[in-house]
This record gives structure tokens, sequence and C-alpha cells, in this order.
């Protein structure tokens, strides 16, 4: 289809639909509006590219993402067997925590079958597989290289189109004269840097209320190929911050045979820069196994930062005048901090509001008030958890904080040895689950009874925990006296805390 056909005009039926941006938020919404729609245009600033390429308006894109259970189911129902388009192009399925050592705010978890499990991928790859879907659809035209400058409105508090403007490379400015691109609906999926507000502002409508929680932590993220001859009996890693702390470590493995770790940490001065202080802010982790296991890995890049962080909420359900047929959906709507992977699923369930709602209704008319009721609705268990747990940090909580407090810490002690409690924990900690779960018999129990063993010393694993093979003693412990420089150095013994320190190069065992 070419790019004119898909922008003016219509078909009769339900008419066309553009979509502002071609991040996830936008690439789901299309395939949700192509169901309903007779065309769908994807309006893009930047370039598209073909494969997973990296396109300039995402820099988040180097970091660490994974896909929530429930952001499978969702896109499953939207692009059936995208699974397994992602599966083949090297995405890993990684089952929570049968396939994760986890280190939770009371010790580590059992591993055990909890049902939850994650796709980890690069960015790149989530987000190809979803626009080679969309290219196959004729219904679906991807506008490259065009801005949207406002809002076009329309008779009765209605929006008709989107002026738009051009990259080119001979007018002043880099720019073509505005134009108008018609449509009977109009979606900003456009993310935290969405100017929504400004073009309703430039129509007479109020500016949303906004509301920011959570402090500004800081994210540094680089990639690394295992050891070579790596032995695990896992896939990724999560050390979560005890609680009183903020610093977190993930390894997710990727395509390519690749690991992403990304670290955070509290304050955005500390974030590291470079490699040696990567390996500095991994250490200073509450377990030094993530520090570990990458200082014997290969970097394959720099390490980026991001600090653009927290949880920033544009309330747009409130507002009393609302022009129909335009809708604000993912990051632009709601802008949920990236430690807990909500970003994507948040922008899956948009889109199946908006399928379901449009499907239901008939017709793109009469719908606004009903969508952003809806979206706020599918928002509001995500950001509960979210303020929720940083509330828990406040110089002077309130009696319900206090106590929420000291319910989640006596359950995240019971998850050490209580799968009910451990696979609680594990849901919180992705915000899968509203403020009633809390109340679940087997957390409730958990809260109650506490811990039902000692708290294992180490990681549960064959190969990296108090009982991996290079820890069993090979010979007696030497007395304690200065090594000379050169000496070869003797294994650890026992089942310490700490793993052994590195040994030069030529004396390395397998991490």
């Amino acid at each position: 289809m070419s790019l004119d056909a898909g922008v003016v005009g219509t078909d009769g039926g339900h008419g066309h639909a553009v979509v502002i941006g071609s991040g996830f938020a936008g690439l789901t919404a299309a395939r949700a509006l192509a169901h309903f729609m007779d065309r769908v245009t994807v309006i893009e600033r930047d370039w598209v590219p073909r494969g997973p390429g990296r396109r300039p308006g995402v820099p988040q894109a180097r970091h660490t993402h994974s896909l929530t259970a429930a952001a499978q189911h969702g896109l499953e129902q939207l692009f059936p067997g995208v699974a397994g388009d992602l599966a083949g192009a090297g995405a890993v399925r990684v089952r929570m925590p049968q396939d994760m050592l986890v280190l939770g705010p009371g010790g580590w978890l059992p591993r055990f079958d909890s049902g939850l499990s994650l796709l980890s991928a690069g960015r790149d790859l989530i987000d190809s597989a979803l626009r080679e879907r969309l290219r196959a659809d004729p219904k679906v035209a991807f506008l490259p290289g065009h801005e949207a400058l406002a809002l076009e409105p329309g008779r009765h508090d209605t929006v008709t189109g989107v002026q738009v403007r051009a990259r080119d490379r001979g007018a002043p400015g880099g720019w073509s004269e505005r134009r108008l691109i018609p449509a009977e609906f109009v979606v900003d999926a456009t993310g935290r840097g969405s100017r929504a507000p400004q073009w309703l502002a430039e129509l007479g409508y109020d500016m949303p209320a906004e509301t920011v929680a959570g402090p500004r932590d800081s994210f540094a993220t680089a990639v690394f190929a295992p050891p070579v001859g790596h032995v695990a009996d896992w896939k990724a890693l999560l050390l979560m911050p005890d609680p009183g702390g903020r610093a977190r470590g993930l390894l997710h493995p990727v395509e390519g045979g690749r690991w992403s770790v990304t670290l955070r940490t509290a304050d955005p001065e500390q974030r590291p820069t470079d490699h040696a202080q990567f390996l500095q802010a991994a250490a200073d982790l509450r377990h030094p196994l993530l520090h570990d296991v990458i200082e014997a890995a290969t970097a394959l890049g720099p390490v980026y930062g991001c600090d653009r962080t927290g949880n920033r909420r544009r309330h747009y359900e409130r507002l009393r005048r609302w022009p129909d047929q335009f809708v604000v959906v993912g990051d632009a709507l709601a802008d949920l901090d990236p430690a807990h992977g909500q970003g994507l699923t948040f922008a899956v369930e948009c889109a199946l509001v908006l399928d379901r709602l449009l499907a239901g209704h008939g017709t793109t008319v009469g719908l606004g008030y009903r969508l952003r009721r809806a979206l706020a609705h599918q928002l509001a268990p995500a950001w509960q958890a979210g303020p929720r747990r940083r509330a828990a940090r406040d110089p002077r909580p309130g009696l319900r904080t206090r106590l929420a407090g000291r319910y989640t810490a006596r359950v995240a002690a019971a998850a050490t040895t209580d799968r009910a409690a451990a696979t609680w924990l594990l849901e919180r900690d992705q915000a899968l689950t509203p403020r009633a779960a809390a109340l679940r018999p087997g957390a409730l129990r958990a809260a109650l009874t506490g811990p039902r063993a000692t708290a294992p010393a180490g990681p549960p694993s064959t190969t990296h925990g108090p009982t991996a093979p290079y820890r069993r003693r090979l010979a007696p412990d030497p007395p304690a006296t200065a090594t000379a420089p050169g000496a070869a150095r003797t294994r650890h013994t026992g089942p310490p805390p700490h793993h052994p320190t590195a040994a030069p190069a030529g004396d390395r065992h397998r991490p």
C-alpha cells in the first residue's frame, strides 16, 4: 500500500484512524484499531527500521526489557502467534522463580513452578516483531519522517485529523509546510514526551492535572557475553533491595546468547558510567553473586544510563470537557517506573481496552468518556503498587503505611520458605496484583505465622550456591599468612555468604 493511499480519504465503514508514534504503545494500538477501522496510519517523527533496528526516539531501548505474563497474554490476543515469532528470533522464556535466582527483601526465594514467566528480549527485537506483523496487514501504513504539530478540531468537540509536517532537507529549517491528515479517530502514543496537553490547550481545553510519585532513581545497563564454558542451572538473576534501600540488580538473557544487566541506584550522581564503576556498583549490592558472574564475562558495549524514572500520571479522566474521537495511551498517559517492567504491560492493556470498547460501541463517535474512564481503571493496580512501595520510605509514614510495611516485611520474610508468599512477592514486585491480593489465604497465613524454617544461607543453586562444586574443600586451608606475589590462590571452602575472590585468568574456574 502506498503512503498516500493510507493517509487520505476513506473507504466508508468506520473510516481512517491515525496513531501518532510507532513505539510499543503505538504498534499495539494500531493492531487494535485495524480490527475495527478501514485504514490505520502510524505517524513517526523518525525513521521506521526494517528488522530490529533502533529508533532515535526510544533511548530506553538499551535497557533490560521483558514481557510479563499479562503482557504476553495480551499480545497473543492482538497478534496471535507472536510469542512464537519472538522465540524464533531469540527471545528467552524465563520461568519465575524456577529459572531465576531471586534475592527477596527477606532472603533467597525457593525455586518452584509458580506459573509466572517472563519473555526476555531486547526492546528492538520486540518492536520489530510487531512492526512486521503490521506491515503484513494491508489496512496499516507507516508514515515515517513526519512530525505531528496539532490536532484538527471539528464541530461539537471532536477531533477530525492531525496537522503534520514532513522532513525536507531542502526546506528552511529542514521541514516542509504543515498539512492535514484527516481521520475519524486519533491516538496519541508518543510516550513521555507527549504534547497532548499543549494540543488540548491550543483548542481551548483545560490541561490535565499531573501526579508524580516516587524518587528519581537512576539506571545503568550493559550487555555482556557469558564467560567461555559458563555453566549454570539458572537463566536470570534478580537482587531486590532490602526494606530500607533502593539498589537493585537484574540479569536477563536476551537474543544472541547475551546477558542484559541493569543496576538501579538511588543517587543519580552515583550512577556508573563505565565498566569499572559498573562492576563496583554490582559489588555494592546486597549479595556479590551478580558481580561475580559478570566480572568474568565479556562486555559487548558501553554502559548506558537513564535518569528519567519515577511514576508520572496525567489525569485526563478528570477533565469535564474533552474532544471526542481522540485518546491518549501508554507512557503518554502514565509513565511507570521501569524497574518493574510495567510500561509494556500497560501499553498492551491500553490496546485491549481500545479494541474491546470499539467493538462493543460499534462506532468511534461518543466513546471518549468511556475510554478515558476505562483506561484510568486499567491503570489503577499498577499505579497504586508503585506509590505504595515508595510510601514505606516516607520519613513520617501514617498508620496505614506503617501497617502495610510491616505486613509486607512479614510476607517477604516468609517467602524464603513459603511458596505462596514467594508467589505473592513476585507478583507484587511486577505490580501484577491489586491491593486485595494482600489478603489471599496463602499470603495472610505467611504474614501471621512467619517463616516455616531457617532461610537458606545462599542462593538455591547447584552451580552458584553454597554447595556448588567449586566451593568444596580440596585441601586443608593453609595458615593465615601473607601470600607471595604470583602464588596460586586456594579455593574458598564452606558455605560463607560470599563467593571466592576472582582468581588470575589462568586459574579462573567456571563461574
